[in-house]
């Protein structure tokens, strides 16, 4: 079983692949591209707008991103570890923040700087303070 976190676009479509690795990359989080479309990629691929899936591996694993019309699924395993998850959590934070849009979270929709605030969302270097 997964784990599933949407983002949603409501001004708009889904933001550039490119800005989004962009922003995951200003905070120390470096992502490979494994698939696009069900298709093999190349690491450093970027993919053809508007593309339907994409599998991103990184720190821990492997998040797979579904898109939709003004949407984007981020989904991962059920069982992932806390690296993973944070990697989870960084897609989804870049996703909405570089397209100014809003991660469906359990007490409400936030935008990317609330999500930021509430996951205590750290770089990919940075281990979360207990």
């Amino acid at each position: 079983m997964g784990m599933e976190q949407t983002v949603t676009f409501p001004s708009g479509g889904v933001p550039a692949w490119t800005t989004v690795c962009g922003l995951l990359a200003e905070r120390g989080w470096r992502v490979q591209m494994r698939m696009i479309d069900g298709e093999l990629a190349f690491p450093d691929e970027a993919p053809k707008e508007p593309w339907r899936e994409l599998r991103v591996g990184g720190p821990g694993g492997m998040v797979t991103l579904r898109r939709e019309e003004n949407q984007v699924a981020c989904v991962t395993w059920g069982n992932a570890d806390a690296t993973l998850i944070r990697l989870w959590n960084a897609l989804a934070w870049a996703l909405a923040a570089a397209g100014q849009g809003q991660i469906l979270t359990a007490h409400g929709p936030a935008n990317a700087a609330d999500f930021e605030r509430q996951i205590g969302l750290r770089g990919a270097e940075q281990k979360p303070t207990s």
